[in-house]
């Protein structure tokens, strides 16, 4: 190991040169709090794998992000013996050192001896290292210019300039203290804010000083000098919004889908079903003008899609067997689905929800309580489903990402924390599990408890997000946060909802992940969310309304192949992106081919899969799970332990290649006595005929004339007419068609 004073020798030999060149005399003085807590966080240094994570890094702990000034201060002057920082020598601290790796550095070099954050940090040193902290103007908003542009080839840059406004009213530029993060990988930033394409696209750069950050979102489109416009008029006011974009990027939307498509696209995601083969012979053939909008309407009418929605929403409210029991959630979902049939106002709905207390058998909506054993699962739940913000990360510190600080959070838990049960039996088989429940609970409010402000150990009084002061303590806490929660005027309650549906019927959120609203990640299409959001609060927060508007649209009626200028558009909505069916659906239409109804255990035959209140029935390490079960649980049916639709997975797997090739529920569906192939088989009707029933029913659509032509060459070669029968199903099931959506 090299003596201390040894070293010091070789490096004010080594670095003379550049100590003197940094320090300048007559030179403003370096800001601790604005200047160099900037530049910790430009280089690197308080970043969660750097010195900012929980333990610190090799001895070192900074807050992370910079989020306490105080605590960082003390650790770079006084921590360590004071060792980080030399001011009768800057070039010396070891704070220089490391970060120019001239003594050894696991994090490698941050900057080089030669950079404006050497000379920064040099002079701050030199200076006596002092905290402003008592004269430093405050951060109060920061700016980027340009936050939105599209930028048309041969330009591929864009120069990014930041500032900041201040409490003693300056403005000032700090571009070269911001941190620069892209969402996508098609640009690079400089350290000053320089914005260089190196392929076509739209890219978020959240751009950071101290505790701000803010959005520049760009689109970078190339260049298409022949580009015309398709003479497309639009349906109603979302083409509006979704047109205009597209055009300003240089990007032409398909054309809308033919009939037959259309009808299969709109029965899956509005009914969770496929169209009966008579429902789509007569749709296709009817000529009535409007006959798409009619359809529409009577699907919101029907029964399926109070099912599918209710499906949706228990996923989100976390209706499983083991916190909740199978009669708990039986009534849960009885209750959800009734709320959506009956056309219950969706604020309606998540007030009754907020505010439920009592037995949760009598009372189902205080099943939601139930499954949250926690204050903070209460709190981060509420939060992320009904006003799509992500909490957790501000439990422990502030969060990175977003405005929300750590007494933010704990103000907000506040509101949960008289939440409180009882459990009047449990009679679940095993008693080693502390987490599983049956019987009857019971949930309450009781007049004592309050959220503690970890640094502090201080009372956190509840507070709304975004407030500036905590409630009237003599207010019922759960009356006001259903109050506020669900307000005309809180709008990110009904951007939230709003959000969600067109997620469900596009695939994709305007903001997205779905439930992740923050300035950090803007929506594809603001205006479109405003005008929306505006239209399911003067239709009396009304899910219909917001389906029906949507499903209209030329956006959600479009084909899915792209035209050459939108092939790399994903977030536009130019075409639609074809995804996998969900597992229900999936399930629900192999169901439907097969002629014959589902068995699940535990519920009567005949109940579709999108109709299955819970997860799983029966206790599955007791009496195993079903042939239905296990397709489910393949193809991405959630388990229910997350309050988050990330939760359900539609990526595809070769397990599902083996369900829908050989696997046991289909097989079962194929060979059950008196399906759709026995009835067929035995009808006498020719080849052609069959096959066009399969058709109509699998594919909502008339075979081709050369699938017309193989597929009865097949069935007429076939030794035993049932076999070939079976399999032209295996074949229509199995095509790209049938498992994803159209």
């Amino acid at each position: 190991m090299i003596p201390w004073r040894l070293l010091r020798i070789v490096v004010l030999t080594g670095a003379c040169g550049v100590t003197l060149a940094a320090t300048t005399s007559g030179a403003e003085p370096v800001s601790f709090r604005n200047e160099v807590m900037a530049m910790l966080s430009k280089s690197g240094c308080n970043a969660g794998a750097c010195h900012g994570n929980a333990s610190g890094k090799g001895g070192f702990k900074l807050s992370l992000r910079g989020e306490d000034p105080d605590a960082d201060y003390n650790a770079i002057t006084r921590d360590a013996f004071g060792r980080r920082i030399l001011p009768n020598a800057p070039g010396d601290s070891l704070l220089l050192l490391k970060a120019t790796t001239r003594v050894a550095h696991e994090g490698g070099a941050r900057f080089d001896p030669t950079s404006t954050d050497y000379r920064l940090l040099h002079r701050w040193i030199a200076a006596g290292a002092r905290d402003d902290a008592a004269t430093a103007p405050r951060l109060e908003a920061l700016s980027v210019d340009p936050n939105e542009q599209v930028v048309l080839a041969p330009t591929q840059s864009v120069s990014l300039k930041v500032r900041a406004r201040f409490s003693d009213g300056s403005l000032r530029d700090v571009g070269r203290l911001a941190v620069y993060e892209p969402t996508a990988a098609n640009v690079t930033v400089t350290p000053d804010g320089a914005v260089q394409a190196f392929r076509p696209g739209e890219v978020t750069v959240v751009v950071r000083y101290l505790e701000q950050q803010v959005p520049a979102r760009l689109a970078f489109v190339p260049d298409r000098p022949d580009f015309l416009w398709p003479d497309l008029e639009p349906h109603n006011r979302v083409d509006d919004h979704v047109f205009a974009k597209l055009r300003q990027l240089r990007i032409r939307p398909s054309p809308v889908v033919d009939d037959a498509r259309f009808l299969r696209r709109a029965s899956l995601d509005l009914l969770g079903i496929l169209p009966t083969a008579e429902e789509a012979k007569a749709f296709v053939a009817d000529s009535y003008p409007n006959k798409r909008a009619r359809a529409i309407d009577a699907m919101l009418l029907r029964p399926e899609f109070a099912d599918t929605w209710a499906l949706k929403w228990s996923d989100l409210l976390r209706t499983e067997e083991k916190a909740l029991d199978r009669k708990g959630v039986e009534l849960f979902h009885r209750w959800i689905r009734e709320g959506i049939a009956s056309g219950k106002p969706m604020d309606q709905f998540v007030r009754e929800i907020i505010l439920a207390r009592g037995s949760t058998y009598e009372n189902p909506p205080a099943n939601f309580y139930r499954s949250l054993r926690d204050v903070s699962s209460r709190a981060e739940t509420v939060a992320q489903v009904f006003l799509g913000t992500r909490l957790l990360c501000a439990q422990c510190h502030n969060h990175p990402f977003d405005r929300w600080t750590q007494a933010d959070y704990h103000q907000w838990s506040g509101f949960f924390t008289r939440v409180n049960y009882k459990v009047l039996e449990n009679r679940y088989p095993d008693g080693l599990d502390k987490h599983a429940f049956t019987g009857e609970q019971v949930v309450y409010a009781t007049d004592e408890g309050d959220a503690k402000l970890p640094k502090t150990g201080k009372i956190a009084p509840p507070r709304f997000l975004g407030s500036a002061s905590p409630i009237d303590p003599n207010t019922d806490r759960l009356e006001a946060l259903a109050q506020w929660v669900t307000s005309p005027e809180n709008p990110r309650f009904a951007k939230t909802q709003v959000n969600r549906i067109w997620y469900h019927l596009m695939g994709r959120g305007l903001v997205d992940p779905v439930d992740d609203f923050r300035a950090t990640n803007p929506p594809s299409h603001p205006a479109l969310l405003e005008a929306l959001t505006s239209i399911f609060v003067n239709h009396n927060f009304n899910l219909r309304e917001v389906v029906r508007l949507i499903a209209n649209s030329h956006a959600y009626q479009a084909d899915s192949v792209p035209d050459i200028t939108a092939v790399e558009d994903e977030s536009n909505y130019s075409h639609n992106v074809p995804r996998r069916l969900n597992a229900e659906p999936m399930l629900d239409a192999l169901s439907q081919v097969a002629g014959v109804p589902l068995i699940f255990q535990g519920y009567p035959e005949g109940m579709r899969a999108g109709q299955i209140p819970g997860v799983q029935a029966v206790n599955v390490r007791r009496r195993g799970s079903g042939s239905g079960e296990r397709f489910l649980t393949v193809f991405g049916k959630p388990q229910r332990l997350l309050a988050s639709e990330e939760e359900r997975s539609c990526q595809t797997t070769l397990g599902q290649t083996f369900q829908l090739m050989t696997g046991p529920a289909l097989v079962e569906l194929l060979r059950r006595p008196g399906n759709r192939l026995d009835q067929l088989a035995s009808s006498g009707l020719p080849p052609e005929a069959m096959l066009e029933d399969l058709y109509w029913t699998a594919l909502s659509r008339a075979p081709a004339p050369e699938e017309r032509e193989a597929m009865v060459r097949h069935m007429e070669t076939s030794t035993d007419r049932r076999a070939g029968l079976e399999d032209v199903v295996w074949a229509l099931v199995n095509a790209k068609e049938f498992v994803l959506r159209p």
